[in-house]
């Protein structure tokens, strides 16, 4: 397993837990190790000197208890060596350099790692949350109970953007589903202008048709309206004539009488 990057927050020097050889050792030991009584009668170890006054010294413990249950250690691996180290954050109180020099390091990484300005950019939450963590190491060193409300703030705003993450996920999720149907419903829509487009052109080659034939029709009509009319015009000029030439063999009979 790779060690963990370097961080923002700061960590104590790594302690070397287990390895390959400690668990055969440790086997061996157990065989060769004395008995109670032996136990008894072997000298005890010296004890250290107490620095801190036994009050101060639990305050301290607690604080250092309650900083690694708010940050715990980082652990990692070496498979080659088969050693487990693990680095627990630092118990020392910061100082005003300290903060400048965080405040430094974070503009650092930050154009180091390319991280945008705006928008959504996962490079530039985890640095800010690097920040923060190291802050509340800061801050829970001085005062346990503000580390504590900080710890509290700092979970509901990763709630908080979880939330919108799950909404963000869900809704470019309904996006593309919705995408995908409207391609679908947009390729039948094309194949149903395409239909009524043919649709359209038969109708309109049957207008035309029929338009053809009711010129068709008009036409005959007109010529056949206007053979009777002549035909009409004729035996009415016939019938004048006729009435004419019966008028005028009528007065040629009545008039001899007179």
């Amino acid at each position: 397993m790779i060690p963990p990057a370097s961080s923002l927050m700061r960590y104590d020097n790594p302690v070397l837990v287990s390895r390959k050889s400690d668990k055969k050792q440790q086997s061996t030991i157990t065989k060769l190790s004395p008995t109670s009584k032996d136990r008894t009668t072997s000298p005890p170890f010296p004890s250290l000197p107490k620095k801190l006054d036994p009050i101060e010294a639990k305050v301290s413990q607690q604080t250092e208890e309650i900083l690694h249950s708010i940050l715990p250690p980082r652990e990692w691996e070496e498979e080659e060596e088969g050693q487990l180290w693990i680095q627990h954050v630092s118990s020392t109180p910061a100082t005003r350099l300290d903060v400048i020099n965080l405040q430094e390091q974070l503009d650092m990484k930050l154009q180091q790692r390319q991280a945008r300005e705006t928008g959504i950019c996962p490079v530039r939450r985890e640095l800010y949350s690097q920040c923060f963590d190291e802050l509340i190491r800061q801050v829970t060193i001085n005062c346990a109970e503000r580390g504590l409300l900080l710890l509290r703030v700092r979970d509901e705003i990763r709630m908080t953007i979880a939330a919108y993450q799950t909404l963000y996920e869900s809704s470019v999720a309904f996006g593309m589903r919705k995408a995908l149907q409207a391609e679908k419903g947009s390729a039948e829509m094309e194949e149903r202008v395409k239909q009524l487009a043919a649709d359209k052109q038969d109708l309109e080659e049957q207008l035309n048709e029929m338009k053809m034939k009711g010129e068709q029709v008009e036409k005959r009509s007109t010529e056949q309206r206007q053979l009777e009319e002549k035909k009409h015009a004729e035996e009415i000029q016939f019938l004048k004539r006729a009435n004419q030439q019966l008028k005028t063999q009528l007065e040629g009979i009545i008039a001899p009488k007179k």
